[in-house]
């Protein structure tokens, strides 16, 4: 006994050393490894025992109960039963007999301890565990006990860690399901008896505002009176006991219904009672008349009122997201939504004292969550279900909702609430597309709702009615997504609005129109409820086009005359609404082309020629240069207006299009000033004084003007000739970049993109090639000069100053190639003849800069774009010349260097040139075949013995792409089939060519998949997927005898190894296809021989192994049977680790 008390002392004189704050690492080092090898020692439980008992020392409990645990989940099968028994006995003891004063973190883990023993035992050796548990539950004094064991047990046992055998998980789910009737009748007891012991006191409520909630919607909603009725009681004021244990009751009940299946097991008593305790979570009253007496404890439990509610909600989001419904359940699950209603009802409730914000303000946070993850799953899943029950009310709940979600207190819980509302259009669209007879009455069904929606989202984007909270969002700091919290709440919100628009579009258009219409003259025909909606853009317009009088002239230039504070205020909240609605405008184009463009036309253009005037008048006045009486406000708002108006306009260029393909054929006036008033508008901006952001919202729409509307006169256009002119003239001063290459961009499609419904010899090709030529030969002086010849060698000009004008040149020519990559063949052809000498230039100074990382970097991505979109104008010697030139100059050592010295840009140089090469080998026909051979060697003799052993991803995942396509598109390279051999032998068994380049590749492949980088692993897999699925590679004889069934067994000891987790499904699937080209060798040899092999498991064990693993050979079956073998192989090994030494195995 002495002995013991003395280890008592020091272990707890070690534990207070060990978490004292002056204790040093390395002394820290030293006492774990002390305390470890005390709980390696067999017997060590028996000390653990005596100081649980003993002492008050947190740490040496959590200590104590720590080798309890090691002992039962990795040592158990080699303890002498004796000593289980003794355990088993002595645990649930100890917890009995401290529960009330033991921590509550110790009494937790304690729990734990005994689950994890029941989780090896019970029922064969611990038949009483789960009846201990029913009884806990049972006698009143331990209930929470049993509560807290319950839920443990549910934790531990339904869904359980992989220590355990497939067979025996599936022996505790069953024996669990067997008890769920029982466990839920208990714990629907508990709560309804603490409900009714409490609800007594409060049978007769006095006459209150609030005791006649249940109008109208609620008789709707609620088909008896009598559930309307119960739902109406008081809520009870209930002691923190009582609390206590039903929170306890509700946190099993979460976990439970996590993994039961609906059933009838889950009575409608039992979800009346959770429902009655969700209320405490929307019920105001109850949580400030709470009585809060006696202990600290007490006082916590009095202010958590609101939990209740919470975790009430837990299990019925729990329920709600099982999407496989039984018949059966189906009512079930109506009364549910009716309940809930009631309470959505009830949260969204004027009355004098509250608004619904300020009441939902008072709500816990959290339970707002919860009841919004619910109406998300109500529309997510459930919808569809319900929506056809005559007895449920759906317009009546999206006026709850409509709400719910204009009141929420936070930006999330608006931003959840809209996410809703989009889920609900969905439906909404994908059912009208799916039933096409019954679009009206659906649609009648929900108009009113969705206009509401509209309008009560546009008010919300604007300052006028919202600026309080607009104020608050910040449109700074950008998120994951590169957009600001101002930017997602617009976005958001505009998405919301294009989905009603795609739905209601006559609503819309007749609103928007009204309002851009230049008089007062409203049809008779619009409805009063549209008419609300867009009034505001044409305010805000007016205030903008308005400003112009107030405009005067100062010594320094322009200034706005606009001074008072309350002014600027108003003008600024202005403008900012003009910015959105700008936006909203644009978003809606989609709306007007297509098969709607001639019966929107007018509406439409009334649209677009006030976009026209908005931005010209922009344009003319210099807002963007005004100076202003609060210049960090103001200016950024006239400068972001300018820059929306654009890029609206620029949203119809898809309209402006299909316009221009009409006017050809009537030939109208009013096209051509639409189009010329818009170059008008956009040539001024471009400038180097302009901001870049009104700059870039100018090159882009001169772009798509260019590219997508391609009208036949816009290169006669004065303001489009003085483009050209800037651009082409060296004293003038380049843009920034980005806009220097959208303008060459512009001017080059303009040149060579084909105008729409002319015929080929209407084109003017011969002027066209001449005017591109002279533009790109402008564009690319003095690249060209840097080229050095016999004549006059290379100007000598510092290295930086060169390696700008590469950059410049090659960033403007490779964005002209990309743009025509995909357009006509004699566009392209014009686009070649222009570049030609620049592109010669370009391998002629390849080699004195394979030195210089960044320049290699983009003359490759040059190359790579000219390969990609103009190798066939290239011409076949020329393309020859070029893959030469850079097989020659990547050499071992050039490669080397780039990859191992010269960091990420090194690596990006390789990798480009990687991908020239994969278009090379991509390319149909004989011509560039006598390349394979070098290709392959390269990647295989000089690429991969530098990148294959680094742990850097680097380069790989293009190697393996381009030895990928190598094989796929090139695989008689490897396999030469004759038809006349397939029909003599019945199959094809190709005679192989290039062997030995072929295994070489394979085994490339399967080292990849012994590397711990999932993106390589699973493209890699991918890839030989679609080689079997389009090659039949598994079945090809040299794959099939000799590697076929060493990537099973890669595979497999990935699994086993849980190395790539994530890819688990995957990996099932592939071995499931290579297995079966030879089922019987995989069953009889393989499945055998890797047993055979596997380390850390006795012979028995094997035997088992290969016994479970049953010959089927369907898919889902073969999986299951690998990941039951994967399992149960960790799981042996982590039992036979778990042995002490020297035991006998029987």
């Amino acid at each position: 006994m002495a002995s013991e008390e003395a280890s008592l002392r020091a272990l707890e004189s070690l534990m207070t050393e060990f978490f004292h704050d002056c204790t040093t690492n390395e002394r820290k080092r030293e006492i774990e490894e002390l305390l470890d090898n005390f709980a390696q020692q067999i017997g060590a439980w028996r000390l653990c025992l005596y100081f649980l008992s003993s002492t008050r020392n947190d740490y040496v409990m959590m200590y104590s109960l720590t080798v309890f645990e090691n002992l039962i989940n990795k040592m158990w099968l080699g303890v002498p039963s004796q000593d289980k028994m003794e355990i088993r006995s002595c645990l649930p003891k100890l917890l009995l007999a401290h529960h009330k004063t033991l921590p509550y973190f110790i009494r937790n883990k304690l729990c734990k301890v005994i689950v994890d023993i029941g989780r090896q035992d019970w029922p064969m050796f611990y038949h009483d565990f789960f009846t201990n548990i029913l009884q806990l539950i049972q006698s009143p004094v331990t209930t929470p006990l049993g509560l807290i064991m319950l839920k443990t047990t549910s934790e531990e046992l339904a869904c359980p860690r992989e220590d355990l055998s497939v067979a025996r998980k599936e022996e505790l789910r069953k024996l669990l399901l067997d008890q769920v009737q029982t466990v839920l009748g208990l714990l629907t007891g508990i709560l309804e008896t603490v409900w009714d012991k409490h609800s007594v006191t409060a049978a007769t409520p006095p006459p209150s505002p609030t005791s006649g909630e249940s109008g109208d919607l609620l008789s709707n909603l609620l088909q008896s009176p009598s559930s309307a009725k119960l739902l109406n009681q008081p809520i009870p004021i209930l002691d923190a006991e009582s609390e206590y244990m039903c929170s306890l009751a509700l946190e099993c009940l979460a976990h439970l219904f996590s993994w039961i299946p609906l059933s009838a097991s889950i009575t409608p008593s039992l979800l009346t009672t959770i429902f009655h305790f969700a209320r405490f979570g929307c019920d105001i009253r109850a949580r400030k008349m709470a009585s809060v007496n006696g202990s600290s404890q007490n006082c916590v439990l009095g202010q958590e009122r609101g939990r209740l509610g919470v975790l009430a909600m837990s299990c019925i989001n729990e329920l709600m997201s099982k999407n496989c419904v039984p018949m059966e359940f189906e009512e079930y699950l109506l009364r549910m939504f009716q309940q809930t209603f009631y309470l959505l009802q009830k949260i969204t409730k004027d009355n004098n004292a509250h608004t619904v914000k300020s009441r939902l303000e008072e709500l816990d946070e959290s339970y707002v969550e919860k009841f919004t993850d619910f109406l998300r799953l109500f529309v997510s899943v459930h919808l569809r279900r319900i929506e056809s029950y005559s007895q449920f009310p759906v317009v009546e709940f999206l006026t709850l909702l409509f709400k719910y979600t204009f009141h929420q207190p936070t930006h999330e819980g608006y931003f959840s609430c809209l996410d809703i509302w989009t889920l609900f259009l969905d439906y909404l669209t994908s059912k009208i597309k799916s039933r096409l007879g019954d679009k009206e009455a659906v649609l009648n069904r929900y108009e009113d709702a969705l206009v509401l929606l509209l309008t009560e989202v546009l008010n919300r984007i604007q300052f006028r009615y919202n600026q309080a909270q607009l104020e608050e969002l910040d449109d700074e700091t950008l998120d994951d997504d590169q957009q600001t919290e101002w930017q997602r709440y617009l976005r958001q919100s505009l998405e919301v609005v294009a989905k009603v628009m795609e739905l209601l579009p006559t609503h819309a258009f007749s609103t928007l129109v009204t309002h851009h219409r230049e008089g007062n003259e409203e049809p008779d025909s619009l409805p009063a409820h549209v008419a609300r909606v867009f009034p505001v853009l044409q305010d805000n317009l007016e205030v903008y086009l308005g400003l112009q009088q107030f405009i005067v002239t100062s010594g320094s230039g322009h200034r706005l005359n606009i001074t008072a504070e309350n002014d600027c205020r108003r003008l600024h909240c202005s403008l900012r609404d003009l910015s959105s609605l700008l936006q909203a405008v644009g978003r809606l184009a989609e709306y007007f082309i297509g098969d709607v463009f001639a019966a929107r036309f007018s509406d439409a253009l009334t649209v677009v020629e006030r976009l026209v005037k908005v931005t010209l008048y922009g344009s003319q006045i210099k807002l963007y240069n005004i100076e202003t009486a609060v210049p960090s406000v103001l200016k950024p708002d006239l400068i972001d207006v300018h820059a929306q108006s654009l890029a609206a306009l620029q949203a119809y260029s898809h309209w402006l299009a299909q316009y221009c393909s009409e006017a050809h054929r009537q030939n109208t006036q009013q096209f051509v000033t639409l189009v010329s008033t818009t170059m008008d508008a956009v040539t001024p901006l471009i400038s180097t004084k302009v901001q870049d952001k009104l700059l870039l919202s100018a090159c882009h729409l001169l772009v798509s003007l260019a590219t997508t509307v391609r009208p036949v006169f816009l290169i006669s256009i004065p303001a489009v000739q003085k483009v050209f002119n800037r651009i082409t003239d060296a004293s003038a001063q380049r843009l920034v970049d980005k806009a220097q290459v959208l303008v060459c961009r512009a001017l080059s499609n303009i040149l060579l993109l084909p105008w729409p419904n002319l015929p080929e010899n209407e084109q003017q090709w011969p002027v066209r090639s001449i005017n591109h030529a002279s533009l790109v030969s402008a564009l690319s002086r003095d690249y060209r000069d840097l080229k050095p010849n016999a004549a006059a060698p290379q100007r000598k000009m510092p290295l930086e100053d060169t390696k700008v004008i590469i950059h410049q040149t090659l960033s403007v020519l490779e964005d002209i190639v990309d743009s025509v990559s995909g357009e006509s063949t004699k566009s392209r052809q014009i686009c070649y003849q222009s570049l030609q000498e620049s592109v010669q230039v370009s391998l002629a100074l390849f080699p004195a800069f394979i030195h210089q990382s960044d320049v290699t970097d983009e003359m490759l991505s040059f190359f790579l774009t000219l390969f990609r979109g103009l190798r066939v104008q290239m011409g076949v010697p020329f393309t020859e010349q070029i893959i030469q030139t850079f097989l020659n100059m990547f050499t071992r050592e050039q490669l080397a260097e780039s990859i191992l010295h010269e960091g990420s840009t090194g690596c990006r140089v390789v990798e480009k040139f990687l991908k020239i090469l994969q278009v090379v080998v991509q390319e149909p026909g004989q011509v560039f075949k006598p390349f394979l051979p070098s290709i392959i060697s390269l990647c295989m003799e000089q690429v991969y013995p530098i990148i294959a052993e680094r742990p850097s991803p680097d380069v790989k995942a293009e190697l393996f792409e381009l030895l990928f396509r190598t094989l796929h598109h090139n695989w008689r390279y490897f396999f030469k089939s004759t038809v006349l051999a397939s029909v003599q032998r019945g199959i094809a068994e190709e005679q192989m060519e290039n062997e030995p380049q072929f295994s070489a590749i394979m085994q490339a492949f399967g080292q990849s998949f012994l590397q711990p980088d999932i993106h390589l692993f699973k493209q890699n897999l991918f890839y030989l997927e679609t080689l079997n699925t389009k090659q039949k590679l598994y079945h090809k004889k040299i794959f099939r005898t000799t590697m076929l069934f060493q990537f099973v067994n890669v595979l497999l000891q990935v699994l086993v190894h849980k190395s790539h987790d994530l890819l688990q499904e995957e990996i099932g699937i592939a071995i499931y296809n290579m297995a079966s080209v030879d089922f019987d060798g995989f069953f009889a040899a393989f499945l055998p021989e890797f047993l055979t092999s596997c380390d850390g498991v006795d012979a028995n064990q094997k035997n088992v192994l290969g016994r479970n693993f049953k010959m089927d050979r369907d898919l889902p079956s073969f999986t299951q049977n690998v990941h039951r073998l994967v399992n149960d192989l960790r799981y042996y090994r982590l039992c036979n680790d778990s042995l002490p030494p020297g035991t006998v195995k029987l």
